[in-house]
């Protein structure tokens, strides 16, 4: 594998929205993030994801983007965001863009001037089709709810949107169009920052028949799926977008691209593919969801958890480069979903950070995910602000005949707005977020969890991020190293190998009880020496056979 400063980095995701709050309005902004970057500069991280600041009516916050090159005015201004650039490199952290091009706001400008006529210039922009039998195009459904196509009388005619019907999906087939969004993102390539996350750039090649989908059973819409993702032309589209600009500037890409197998992601991310670095696969997070997906999910099994992890750290070993994440501003928070946040929270959420961090690809924190920020339950639907909660609400209990505890038990499991109630800076009210009224309301255990508690407490989860990423700047295994999987199908313990020169056993247990751990393969050492545990250090003489205590995780260098 080549080496690389962004196979090197740790990135950590800001949405802004939820992050801080400067001006006292309720809403995280920009300045919010220019005063809290010695906090992220002391964490350790290499790189900040910025979710969108770009102009927007808010549909779907920030992913519905009115002008890709002016800031959102609650967010602050495009002055501000040249002051974070510079002071962010000051500190030696660089600054990814959120790309969101496989659609826009039915505010930008080129979709106010498409749905004028169908010969204005823009109209070719996005995707039009007329009635069939009097019904839409074809029978897709929305990712959030509802069906894809929405009519306009103006011309007569449907137009698409895979997402909210405020975001139309932009027309990648026509060549134009291609050719607006390389300047855009020259434009704020050339202002510096360091590289771009690609919401859903797996969705920009589309099948041009635009066939009818699947109908799964309880589906209301046709599954667009194998129609609009990971289709051949999208990657004619991305080394089209690699030749013209990403390769002329050294930044990092990493696309999200839900569905990817293997095969795509070496064709997305390959080292010599020329398209992108990495690609976010979604596969390890739809683990334990049930017939509604994750809307009544079912525990999760760690077997399951770790045969999709594995399958792809070997499927991309030499090939390709893997991204590691637990959480994103569209999962909820992990010390919830995969550890305990009742009696083993701080314990759970450190072995979670080792488990990952260990891993072989470059990882990603939530913003959060280093206080062990947990689940929220608020009392009531009107208390959630995520459209797709309010939709998915909508359909299954108005339209389908869910009960309500049934939708708001898969809410605090799984939605979207887990991931985005403000920031827990200090007990304070409102968590030290805002000295206004918050956008989203506050998780009221903010006066146990806050970064106030956690920055001087060498027992906090805090320290610990800080560090595993110490220890990864120091231990090249961690980057490079060679994963190996142990006890595949073990029910309570995920442990693995890394080997370079020399070999590190990472062990975890993702259970409440003390569990033996037994190698199931022989591993050669002579010495061995604890590099890192979530609990105070224990004397191992066989560190091939003992017994791990709840939740622990324990990693040894071996020799």
């Amino acid at each position: 594998m080549k080496k690389t400063w962004w196979k090197e980095s740790v990135i950590y995701q800001i949405y802004p929205r939820s992050f801080k709050d400067s001006n006292g309005d309720g809403i995280g902004d920009i300045p919010g993030i220019i005063e809290k970057l010695d906090y992220l500069k002391n964490l350790g991280i290499d790189i900040i994801w910025l979710s969108p600041v770009y102009k927007s009516p808010n549909d779907d916050n920030g992913y519905d983007i009115s002008d890709y090159q002016d800031i959102m005015d609650e967010f602050g201004t495009l002055k501000d965001f040249d002051e974070l650039l510079k002071e962010a490199h000051s500190r030696g952290i660089k600054i990814v863009m959120d790309l969101v091009v496989n659609h826009s706001s039915d505010e930008h400008k080129w979709f106010v001037e498409s749905k004028k006529s169908i010969d204005n210039k823009y109209r070719d922009y996005y995707i039009w089709r007329p009635a069939k039998d009097g019904k839409e195009p074809n029978n897709w459904g929305s990712c959030f709810s509802g069906s894809a196509w929405k009519y306009d009388e103006t011309t007569n005619m449907y137009f698409l949107h895979l997402f909210s019907k405020k975001q139309p999906d932009l027309n990648w087939n026509n060549p134009e169009l291609r050719e607006e969004v390389y300047n855009m993102m020259t434009w704020w390539l050339d202002k510096g920052i360091d590289g771009f996350r690609m919401d859903v750039i797996n969705f920009i090649g589309k099948d041009q028949a635009f066939p009818d989908g699947t109908v799964y059973p309880g589906a209301l819409n046709g599954d667009f799926s194998t129609s609009c993702m990971n289709k051949p032309v999208s990657h004619e589209y991305l080394k089209e977008m690699n030749d013209k600009v990403l390769s002329k500037y050294d930044i990092v890409t990493v696309g999200e691209a839900p569905g990817a197998q293997i095969e795509d992601a070496k064709k997305y991310a390959g080292e010599n593919t020329k398209e992108l670095n990495m690609v976010f696969q979604f596969e390890h997070m739809d683990v334990g969801n049930g017939s509604e997906g994750k809307w009544n999910s079912l525990p999760f099994k760690l077997v399951e958890l770790k045969k999709i992890l594995a399958k792809w750290q070997t499927g991309l070993q030499d090939e390709a480069w893997n991204s590691l994440y637990w959480n994103n501003h569209d999962q909820p928070r992990v010390v919830s979903r995969f550890g305990n946040d009742k009696e083993y929270w701080n314990i759970s959420a450190k072995m979670l950070a080792t488990c990952l961090h260990m891993l072989q690809g470059t990882p990603f924190i939530y913003q959060g995910e280093e206080l062990g920020m947990t689940n929220v339950s608020f009392e009531s639907i009107d208390d959630y602000k995520d459209i797709e909660i309010i939709n998915a609400y909508d359909e299954l209990v108005n339209q389908r005949g869910f009960s309500h505890e049934f939708m708001m038990n898969g809410i605090y499991g799984r939605g979207r707005d887990n991931a985005r109630t403000p920031i827990q800076w200090d007990d304070s009210e409102n968590a030290g977020f805002t000295t206004g009224s918050p956008w989203i309301k506050v998780n009221p255990n903010y006066r146990t969890i806050n970064a106030a508690s956690q920055i001087n407490d060498p027992n906090s989860i805090f320290n610990y991020y800080k560090l595993l990423l110490r220890l990864r700047k120091e231990n090249e295994i961690m980057v490079y190293g060679k994963f190996d999987l142990l006890l595949a199908d073990h029910e309570q313990i995920f442990a693995y190998t890394r080997t370079l020169e020399e070999k590190l056993l990472v062990v975890c247990n993702f259970s409440a009880d003390a569990v033996d751990f037994k190698a199931d393969q022989t591993i050669n050492y002579s010495t061995h020496k604890l590099l890192l545990s979530n609990y105070e250090q224990m004397e191992r003489q066989d560190i091939t056979n003992f017994v791990l205590r709840p939740y622990e995780t324990a990693v040894y260098v071996l020799n």
